[in-house]
């Protein structure tokens, strides 16, 4: 039985869509707008046809229109930036979402810089990501980080000053969220630590850590003896290992041993249910967000 106080990424998240619900309907109402979402899915990949199908669910549950465009695996580079386009020039899409992984014959950071950075509502445009980098102010940030940061903000983990260690230098994950933490911010102004698989030491500075943000991508990676006692611990992997016990032979874990280190830890992510939820309610608002910079420019 854990110790550590859970920070409840379904409860978070619940509280971010009411909130993006009630942004929806008041566009609808005051300025005849309905947020639409495109997303473009290329093959057939089981896991990315069940996130889109989450995500274009929960988009209609709170009024946003949703949109998925499936294209062949054999789709060219050519034929996606062509449909990329058309999405830029379509007034009715406000955020457009290719799902990553995409086929190894397509290049994902051509296809990722030809979205609109207005319509980029996953965060990964290069104007955006910069701008978050310079602190000024991007449209849109990365929606797994910043999920990250609204469960930090919104469980009352004091940021400013904190040492925080974030284990991972991914682009989707590792730099975007040591960006958001080191910015001169109320919810950030935080020293931050990055570790990889090239570290050295990494159980030493983890114990030095008030926050850990785990997004390495190793099954447990995280034992309670890097813990120091009381710190937070926000698991954001999703690594899959054998389970003959599982019906498709394996079951998700995450980066954290979360058994052991929710012993020592002051409040940590339960995973599943911890950041996976806010992913979605991130990109939800941000394409809310899109339409309201559309509607509130004239």
């Amino acid at each position: 039985m854990s110790t550590a106080r859970l920070i409840d990424g379904k409860a978070i998240s619940a509280q971010i869509h009411s909130e993006t619900k009630a942004r929806t309907l008041a566009l609808r109402e005051e300025k005849g707008i309905t947020p639409g979402i495109t997303f473009v899915r290329v093959g057939d990949d089981p896991a990315s046809q069940a996130y889109v199908r989450m995500k274009g669910k929960k988009a209609e549950e709170l009024g946003i229109r949703s949109e998925t465009i499936v294209l062949a695996e054999t789709t060219s580079q050519m034929e996606l930036l062509e449909l990329i386009k058309k999405l830029n020039g379509d007034s009715k899409v406000h955020g457009i979402l290719v799902q990553a992984p995409l086929p190894r014959h397509l290049k994902e950071d051509e296809i990722f810089s030809a979205i609109d950075f207005r319509k980029d509502v996953d965060g990964f445009h290069p104007v955006n990501v910069g701008k978050l980098l310079l602190g000024q102010n991007p449209l849109f940030t990365p929606c797994t980080p910043a999920g990250v940061h609204e469960l930090l903000i919104r469980s009352g983990v004091p940021l400013s000053g904190a040492e925080v260690v974030v284990l991972g230098r991914g682009n989707i994950v590792g730099k975007p969220m040591v960006a958001i933490l080191m910015q001169k911010h109320k919810h950030a102004d935080a020293t931050v630590t990055v570790l990889h698989s090239r570290s050295k030491n990494i159980a030493e500075h983890c114990r030095r850590a008030d926050v850990i943000v785990a997004a390495m991508g190793q099954a447990h990676f995280v034992k309670a003896d890097m813990v120091k006692p009381g710190a937070v611990v926000i698991d954001v992997g999703v690594n899959r290992v054998e389970d003959a016990a599982a019906k498709n032979g394996y079951r998700l874990v995450g980066d954290v041993d979360f058994e052991a280190v929710s012993q020592v830890a002051g409040a940590i992510t339960p995973n599943p249910g911890g950041v996976g939820p806010m992913t979605i309610a991130m990109l939800l608002s941000n394409t809310v967000r899109a339409a309201e910079l559309v509607a509130f420019a004239t």
